[in-house]
């Protein structure tokens, strides 16, 4: 079976260096990593922002919690990371890379790629929501 694999891209009104901090601030993983429906509280993140550091983020929804985790593999200023992904819909050895290029002077284009789902239906799921993170990312980086 072919590894399954998602790849996401958005460009966004905010500068390279303020996109790359808003993954690796608690204050601001806990706006936008979060459950797109709306209504829902923020998340609860903890992070250890160095390269084999642990995060957590349990987004929260009306009718349960869903924990999410996982170590940073790479912390590339302003240009990538890369970090293993735990949730309850991929498999534990499933990758989100990161990448960021700086397509005008604050504007800056985000590349987020994912792979090992344990099926096509939990790859399609995530696709949705990491474009709804990505969404939220834009809309809490200008209200920053």
């Amino acid at each position: 079976m072919k590894e399954l694999e998602l790849t996401v891209s958005r460009t966004i009104a905010a500068p390279r260096e303020k996109v790359f901090n808003a993954w690796l601030s608690p204050v601001m993983l806990a706006k936008f990593m979060a459950v797109p429906s709306g209504g829902a509280a923020q998340s609860k993140v903890t992070n250890d922002p160095v390269k084999g550091g642990r995060f957590s983020i349990v987004m929260v929804t009306a009718e349960k919690d869903i924990p999410h985790a996982g170590i940073y593999l790479e912390i590339d200023p302003f240009s990538r990371l890369a970090f293993t992904w735990e949730s309850p819909y991929s498999l534990d050895d499933s990758v989100v890379t990161i990448d960021l290029a700086e397509v005008d002077t604050g504007t800056t284009e985000i590349t987020l790629k994912q792979v090992k789902f344990k099926s096509e239906e939990a790859r399609r799921g995530h696709e949705q929501g990491w474009t709804a993170i990505l969404n939220l990312l834009e809309t809490s980086l200008s209200a920053a």
